[in-house]
């Protein structure tokens, strides 16, 4: 068995793991959740939403593909920590550049190898996502806890605007296909008829999200997640998109008011964080879920087909159910078959949709990739004076 330098993880709550330690060296903190995809850990590291997190990988080997530079989603990894059971040596894929453990060593992100995963991601299960701290430093496991302790807490916290671009830019790049390459045609989708312009607001927006609306046809403008509804409206975009991110809804005040200053004037699509934000656009409240949706494997239930799609998730908060109770201008269209959340609602009047989950996947199942075909649809109803129809942006 390899033997690298010791590392330390330690929850809040006092539970301690001791293992090895690779990729960078040094001492973080963060929120220890756990993420249940078979694959896809490059996608993972790399997607802006689990900014402040540890993430634990529930599969047991993870390495193995190594990491090439198609398979990123930003520009480097944004997670404060990763953890897996076994770290393999080997890099077996034609597509891989370098390895796992170089490429977290090159961005400066502590790894942990060696421990029993199963009895983290039971511990998380049972007693919830908490703050942790990892070290390949501090060998004293009292100070660890004490460290993880006053990290604070993932509530209240506004990570949008640390993850977003800093100046508005036009992304161009359609889907990479992995044989073919850059540029090669992607699966039949929905094209607009003609080219329509896309504001995407980015609170921490995923490569492959933009990907699959330029493969729509659709002109797409990335704007910081601070800009406000007056500079959405100056640039008379044909639809706005709201994106994935981190952190909790609620402090992203400065995104709820544009929302607010949008609704009705153009179609809204928004996934993930921007679903929270819209939701609290729309006069509803979030919550902290105990351990969060992380992986390649959801079930969730459209309501109004009742067909269910096995989803990718990324997320620790939730639009209330509750707060939209007894409102008959929304309507809740997708539903969460292990928790019963909150997983998309839409607006009956308002060209205005959004979901929880990802459906660009990258990684994970692309059952909802219809919900891109869905915005072009809901656009071009919009601009024809026709109202959408009885489902989601349909």
């Amino acid at each position: 068995m390899k033997q690298g330098k010791r590392a330390i993880l330690a929850l809040a709550d006092g539970r301690v793991f001791i293992g090895r330690g690779f990729g960078a060296e040094g001492t973080t903190t963060g929120e220890v959740v756990f993420n249940t995809s078979l694959s896809g850990y490059q996608e993972i590291l790399t997607d802006p939403s689990y900014h402040h997190q540890i993430v634990v990988m529930t599969y047991p080997e993870i390495g193995n593909t190594g990491v090439n530079p198609e398979d990123t989603e930003s520009a480097r990894p944004w997670v404060r920590g990763f953890v897996v059971r076994s770290l393999s040596p080997v890099a077996s894929s034609w597509r891989s550049r370098q390895t796992l453990d170089a490429y977290l060593r090159e961005h400066g992100v502590i790894g942990l190898e060696g421990i029993d995963t199963r009895a983290l991601v039971r511990h998380i299960r049972d007693q919830g996502a908490q703050m942790a701290a990892l070290s390949t430093e501090d060998a004293d496991r009292a100070s660890l806890v004490d460290m993880a302790r006053r990290a604070g807490s993932m509530v209240g916290l506004d990570l949008a605007k640390e993850v977003s671009t800093r100046e508005p830019y036009a992304w161009t790049e359609g889907s990479i296909q992995p044989i073919a390459g850059r540029g090669a045609p992607p699966a039949p989708v929905r094209r607009a008829r003609k080219r329509l312009r896309i504001v995407a607001f980015d609170f921490g927006i995923k490569r492959n999200i933009l990907r699959k609306l330029v493969d729509r046809n659709l002109d797409v403008t990335v704007v910081p997640a601070t800009t406000t509804a007056e500079e959405v409206l100056k640039r008379d975009p044909d639809g706005v998109f709201l994106s994935n991110g981190p952190g909790d809804p609620e402090p992203v005040t400065y995104a709820i008011a544009a929302v607010r200053g949008l609704l009705g004037k153009k179609p809204i699509f928004g996934i993930c964080l921007g679903h929270q934000i819209l939701g609290l656009a729309l006069g509803g409240r979030t919550f902290k879920l105990k351990f969060g949706h992380h992986g390649g494997n959801q079930p969730v239930m459209e309501a109004y087909t009742r067909k269910v799609e096995i989803t990718a998730q990324n997320h620790g908060f939730a639009v209330d159910l509750e707060s939209f109770r007894g409102r008959d201008d929304l309507e809740i269209t997708h539903e969460n078959l292990n928790d019963h959340t909150v997983e998309g609602l839409r607006h009956r009047t308002l060209p205005v949709y959004s979901v929880q989950y990802h459906p660009e996947a990258s990684p994970g199942p692309h059952d909802p990739d219809y919900l891109f075909d869905r915005f072009v649809e809901l656009i071009e109803s919009s601009k024809g004076g026709r109202e959408p129809g009885s489902r989601a942006g349909a």
